[in-house]
């Protein structure tokens, strides 16, 4: 799947690992702790005491996804980093304002809210973990904005300076979030669910009580098996092989595991009597066309034992004009092209870069 160069995760995120700022008096270990809301920074414990809650479904989002901080990253590249810490600690009881993964982490609390009220003990949850290469002292403004909009994150990675991307098997992450492509790059790599986050280019409103959730097909949900055969043997060869594989079902792709997550959490509804009144709906959107290569799609969800609330084959029109009536929180395509058209009709999108779309740059 496709790619372009966003800019990076943090503002520390292309610069070698920088040291934290000595503390006063406190021999606080450099690399990435977790933060608990209610502990002081200075005192916080490491990830492996702070375990992942049973069965959670742990989401992983970068300071910059969640948060927009295009300002702190100017100041960053412009005045150098000890402007931009020393502009942080004067700043930080101003909030941040909404990211592109704000909406998106706000959906997941409110299916967690009506799962809680359905299965008060179950721990079966979304939980949201900060992943970002920032600094410490950062955190406080970090925490401000997180308190202000009534975010439920307690699990904070706070690396100084360091690339986050160790820790995400730490945390058992199921999905990572970021702005930085060349993390999101290097997180695919390493097997774990992720996407580079794009806010739309417009003012869109969006469900306040569904979580919804749009995934491309090849190279998001399948693996790029068949995207390959179109790429370099041309559209009439796809739709023959597609014709003739029609019953072998496609090989996963980076994003299966997380419809999967969300498959097992719309059970949960249904078994209490309430599929109409689901808080999450799941979305295909693919360029296919049904008549000569859906089939073998639908076929492998079924094998899978997986259900898609809607699957529109596009037969190779846009996506965007349906995107905007999905309204999703959020988007994932591996094809830039497709990324950059939803983004200008002002759909939050999420860039997978796996597979030959990337190799072809669109």
């Amino acid at each position: 799947m496709p790619k372009t160069q966003p800019e990076p995760e943090m503002p520390l995120e292309s610069q070698p690992p920088t040291p934290p700022e000595p503390d006063s008096g406190s021999s606080r270990p450099t690399g990435s702790c977790a933060i608990p809301l209610s502990v002081d920074i200075s005192s916080c414990p490491c990830p492996s005491l702070q375990p992942k809650p049973k069965n959670a479904i742990t989401i992983a989002v970068s300071s910059r996804a969640l948060f927009n901080m295009v300002d702190d990253r100017r100041i960053y590249e412009e005045e150098g980093l000890e402007k931009y810490m020393e502009y942080q600690l004067t700043n930080e009881n101003v909030i941040l304002t909404p990211g592109p993964a704000f909406r998106f982490v706000k959906a997941l609390q409110h299916v967690n809210a009506r799962l809680r009220d359905l299965y008060p003990d179950d721990q079966e949850l979304f939980d949201i973990v900060l992943m970002t290469n920032n600094h410490a002292q950062v955190g406080v403004r970090l925490i401000n904005s997180v308190n202000h909009y009534g975010l439920l994150i307690d699990r904070f990675c706070l690396t100084g300076g360091k690339s986050p991307i160790g820790y995400l098997k730490a945390y058992l992450t199921n999905l990572y979030l970021s702005a930085d492509s060349e993390k999101v790059q290097e997180a695919i790599q390493e097997g774990i669910a992720s996407a580079t986050m794009f806010d739309g280019a417009k003012d869109m409103s969006y469900c306040d009580t569904q979580l919804r959730v749009a995934f491309d097909g090849d190279a998001v949900l399948f693996s790029d098996e068949s995207e390959q055969i179109a790429k370099e043997h041309g559209l009439d060869k796809f739709f023959q092989h597609e014709t003739l594989f029609e019953n072998k079902p496609l090989a996963q792709g980076p994003l299966k595991g997380f419809l999967e997550d969300l498959g097992r959490l719309q059970k949960k509804f249904y078994a209490k009597d309430e599929r109409l009144l689901c808080p999450i709906r799941t979305y295909l959107v693919t360029a296919r066309s049904a008549a000569s290569s859906g089939a073998r799609v639908l076929k492998t969800l079924r094998r899978w034992g997986l259900e898609i609330d809607e699957a529109l084959f596009l037969a190779g029109a846009p996506k965007g004009p349906i995107l905007v009536k999905i309204r999703p929180h959020i988007f994932f395509d591996d094809q830039m092209f497709h990324i950059e058209g939803a983004k200008k009709l002002g759909t939050i999108t999420a860039h997978v870069p796996y597979g030959v779309g990337q190799k072809y740059h669109t």
